[in-house]
């Protein structure tokens, strides 16, 4: 066996598609945290705060969705108006259900641009970090 690694497409998108159809199988509603400062991120400047946006992508939520190995898109009303939204793969950084905030930080793939330290821990706290990281609290929050 070679000490090189294979080249394989990312992991992301199949997680976040296997996490949107478990909230949505148990009867919850799928939110997204989305580093809204990567290029190709398309979102209404008024809803991002801190650099992050929080998206709410039931299907009773947003029209026309599509979850592919690229991006996320969809139409969604912001303030009363219908806008179109994009989400590369690479900017959504943990998907999680908004009734119990169970899902997960998406891990990163090697040519991820985010570094180790800007991957938001597990919204549910699952799990534990490496030794070589810093413990830090969640940025993930309930608001009702």
């Amino acid at each position: 066996m070679s000490d090189q690694a294979i080249p394989m497409t990312s992991h992301r998108p199949y997680l976040l598609r296997a996490l949107y159809e478990w909230i949505t199988d148990n009867g919850m509603t799928p939110h997204v945290l989305v580093d809204a400062t990567l290029d190709g991120v398309n979102v209404p400047p008024h809803v991002v705060k801190d650099g992050r946006v929080v998206l709410n992508i039931a299907e009773r939520a947003v029209a026309k969705l599509e979850l592919d190995n690229q991006s996320i898109r969809f139409t969604a009303r912001f303030a009363g108006a219908s806008h179109p939204v994009v989400v590369p793969i690479p900017a959504v950084l943990a998907i999680y259900a908004r009734e119990t905030g169970q899902g997960m930080a998406l891990p990163e793939d090697a040519g991820d641009p985010a570094g180790p330290d800007d991957a938001p821990p597990s919204p549910d706290g699952g799990g534990e970090d490496p030794p070589h990281s810093p413990k830090r609290g969640a940025h993930l929050r309930v608001v009702k």
